[in-house]
């Protein structure tokens, strides 16, 4: 469902503005403070110009003292220069604060994807949930954005209102003399005018809901253009792709082509809503201004000419009047833009507010001294949300603490599923995981999650100081972090570093950055895993792309750095099962054999055999 094309009306868009207002305002107080002194200098600082301009043209047309007129000129001058240097000043807070609460902001975005259950993280529903406000962002701008310009919109507004009608009250009070005009000054005629202008001010955002009807398509139809830039810009800026990038020529000859056929071309749906209906509308919305300044300089011309006051109150009048109703139609035109916002601000709470239905347990692990710890499998299926089929079905086992462990199977077969039950990042969707005989759903989910460590297949390194890497931490034991890189075999690199644990990763923050190899990143990895100290080190086909010898050393160099660590070896490949003293053999979700090497090799009619002897000969002289 797309949210960003749901009706919504005046009062929810307010009632999401001022939701996201008040998260604002615990992020950061101080950018309200800066908008509130911004706000009042930039809409109060024009009436004070016009109200010394009327007190100088008042001696103008009076008694002409010229040190009446020289201190009104000073007034006039020195008054207008403090106001734009504190308006400027207050200016620039505003934005540095704006700056910070944006930054702020960004982050709730990261929190909530770190809390977020992992069965929702891997959603491609809210996956695409999340995309879709990226997408609303930078197609339009709509969305966060919106609602912290409006602190800054609703300010200037009400200050530019309240000062118009402090310098415009005489104008609307002052009686008219008797004659043709006197009706200029009747209460009944002054709320009218009053009741006309406001019609008026209203004009500007009725407009503006009549342009935002075409927003829904244009949004649908930037929606694969938005994609196609962040697919282009993605592939190009990253020097991993460069080499395919120019020996194929893809950039010329495929992004370059679907580029060409984007909505945002002459003939797309932009260009077409721009210049036809949108066009139009946006260009009467600026005519609204015109329209609202023709009746204020026609009434406080003829209260003047009528004799109700001067020329220098009708010189106050017409700049403070003119303000007064410009401050009204910016009043208007953001209630209407709440409500057109509405839809999208939708969507972000949406996002938001998915809540954490995983069970949160209140038990602690055991922080055993002995590492013993006994993981059960019982009657364990699971199948992934959205999905029919079972991705593990009917598993039962158990391994103790201090045993090499390795899972083994087809592509697709269910391991990664397996390791991925082991560190609840999902729960069973039948069956129960054990440790130490009690469900692990009873243990508070953060103190489960530190008794693993895990290398992952598509491990992540930071573009960070190497340290920092290692110890997943700014601050961190030197000699622990380079005492694990050392044991994981990366001592000889780490010596040749000029800038040792310093050394940055990448050149993404750091022009002297390092690129490491496949198998140096391999090994930071798995110092990774080691200056955790978990009682259970899990390895999850990270030398996948790796051939089988390669990937033999590392795992039989690995066994003797894990020391009392239950060590858990994935991999689709058999390099790493010799030395085990299980394995587990899937097969179609299904725990199809469990034994060791010798067990199920001697079985010639088995899986294990087969799978084996098909690789036997890319390792047998690591085998032997």
């Amino acid at each position: 469902m797309n949210h960003t094309t749901d009706r919504i009306t005046l009062r929810q868009g307010l009632r999401y503005t001022l939701r996201e207002w008040k998260i604002f305002w615990g992020l950061s107080p101080r950018f309200f403070c800066a908008s509130f002194a911004s706000a009042a200098l930039t809409a109060l600082a024009p009436y004070a110009t016009v109200w010394f301009s009327a007190r100088l043209l008042g001696e103008l047309t009076g008694l002409r003292q010229p040190g009446r007129l020289a201190f009104w000129v000073g007034c006039i001058l020195g008054v207008t220069a403090l106001l734009e240097a504190a308006r400027s000043a207050a200016s620039h807070w505003k934005e540095a604060e704006s700056d910070d609460l944006w930054n702020r902001h960004y982050k709730t975005y990261m929190d909530k994807q770190m809390s977020l259950d992992y069965v929702d993280e891997d959603s491609q529903a809210v996956y695409d949930q999340y995309s879709q406000i990226l997408q609303n962002a930078n197609l339009s701008g709509a969305g966060d954005a919106v609602c912290i310009l409006q602190v800054d919109t609703l300010l200037t507004a009400l200050f530019r209102v309240a000062g118009g009608i402090l310098l415009c009250w005489g104008l609307f009070a002052a009686p008219v003399p008797a004659g043709e005009l006197a009706f200029l000054g009747h209460p009944l005629f002054v709320l009218l005018f009053l009741a006309g202008m406001a019609g008026l001010a209203c004009l500007s955002p009725v407009l503006a809901r009549l342009s935002a009807r075409y927003v829904p398509r244009i949004q649908e139809a930037g929606k694969m253009g938005n994609r196609m830039f962040g697919v282009q810009r993605e592939l190009t800026q990253d020097s991993r792709n460069a080499p395919d990038l120019r020996m194929y020529g893809q950039y010329q000859n495929v992004l370059a082509r679907y580029m060409a056929h984007t909505p945002y071309k002459k003939e797309g749906v932009f260009y077409r809503l721009k210049r036809g209906p949108m066009g139009l509308l946006n260009a009467a919305i600026g005519m609204v201004p015109a329209l609202l300044t023709a009746p204020v300089f026609l009434y406080v011309c003829l209260k003047a000419w009528a004799g109700a006051f001067g020329l220098d109150a009708a010189a106050q009048y017409l700049g403070a009047g003119t303000n007064l109703f410009q401050g009204m139609v910016d009043l208007a035109d953001m209630l209407v833009e709440m409500e057109i916002n509405g839809p999208y601000m939708k969507n972000i709470f949406a996002y938001l507010d998915i809540p954490n239905q995983m069970y949160q347990g209140s038990l602690t692990t055991e922080k055993r001294r002995d590492r013993q710890y006994e993981v059960e499998f019982r009657d364990v299926s699971f199948r992934y949300p959205g999905s029919e089929q079972y991705a593990l079905r009917h598993l039962s086992m158990k391994f103790r603490i201090g045993r090499r462990l390795a899972v083994v199977g087809r592509n697709g077969s269910g391991k990664t599923t397996f390791i991925k039950l082991l560190c609840r990042l999902y729960d069973p969707t039948e069956g129960t995981i054990l440790l130490n005989g009690i469900d692990i759903r009873k243990y508070r989910y953060d103190d489960y999650r530190q008794i693993f460590s895990v290398v992952f297949q598509d491990f992540q390194l930071l573009a960070l100081p190497l340290g920092q890497n290692v110890a997943a931490a700014r601050r961190y034991d030197p000699d622990r972090a380079a005492d694990c890189l050392r044991r994981a075999g990366f001592g000889e690199r780490l010596a040749s570093l000029s800038q040792g644990l310093d050394t940055c990763l990448g050149r993404e923050l750091d022009q002297t950055g390092i690129q490491l190899s496949g198998g140096e990143a391999q090994k930071a990895a798995i110092a990774r895993a080691l200056y955790k100290d978990a009682p259970f080190i899990i390895l999850d086909e990270p030398t996948a792309a790796l051939d089988p010898v390669a990937e033999a050393e590392i795992y039989a160099k690995f066994d003797q750095i894990a020391g009392d660590r239950t060590a858990v070896y994935i991999s689709h490949r058999l390099s790493s099962c010799k030395f085990c003293d299980e394995i587990l053999v899937f097969d179609q979700g299904a725990l199809v054999q469990q034994g060791t090497h010798e067990q199920l090799a001697a079985d010639t009619g088995s899986l294990y055999y087969a799978l084996w002897h098909a690789q036997a000969q890319y390792y047998a002289a690591g085998a032997q």
